[in-house]
């Protein structure tokens, strides 16, 4: 029996107002919530990129959702390997990881785990062969935490250096920017 919910991603096309759509549908029924990312991270599932799209969109009006399901969501990002569920979720990693260092009312508190998962699998992606949009998340993903773990920096830059002519003038200048902050 298919919930509301993966009929809803049944029929969704990837177009932007679809997708908004379904994501409004989400944060006006936030009971869905729970079913939404145990979607995302059933890579089984035929509507798993489907749900990351959508979860993408709802983090952006209400990333204080995820708190409660961190320890889910960050030890289960190793999973995705769909370029369509990983770009997605390489984004949230960012606006999580962003907003656990902001430290304003409505932060994220990410806990060491969290913080080490979003470590690794942003490594996994900038070394892997995923597209430029998810590097250039995991790039700048990196570089935060980099601000606060020092180990992080170094190895980055030399990622960005060792990578950088194989790649396209999206990365580059992702790269470029982020290795300026870097090396002040």
């Amino acid at each position: 029996m298919s919930s509301e919910l993966q009929s809803k991603l049944d029929y969704l096309k990837a177009y932007r107002e679809n997708r908004l759509k379904v994501a409004q549908d989400v944060l006006e029924n936030p009971s869905l919530f729970k079913e939404l990312i145990s979607i995302c991270f059933s890579p089984s599932d035929k509507n798993n990129h489907k749900a990351c799209w959508i979860l993408e969109f709802v983090s952006y009006e209400e990333l204080i959702w995820l708190q409660p399901h961190l320890d889910f969501f960050c030890s289960n990002l190793k999973i995705l390997k769909d370029e369509s569920s990983i770009r997605p979720i390489a984004k949230i990693v960012q606006l999580l990881v962003k907003s656990h260092y902001k430290k304003d009312k409505n932060h994220i508190s990410l806990s060491e785990a969290n913080l080490q998962d979003c470590i690794e699998a942003s490594f996994d992606w900038l070394i892997n062969d995923v597209k430029v949009a998810t590097k250039a998340y995991s790039i700048r993903t990196l570089y935060v935490l980099g601000n606060h773990y020092d180990w992080i920096h170094p190895e980055l830059q030399i990622i960005l250096n060792k990578d950088y002519a194989d790649h396209s003038a999206a990365y580059k200048a992702v790269a470029r920017e982020v290795l300026k902050k870097i090396e002040k």
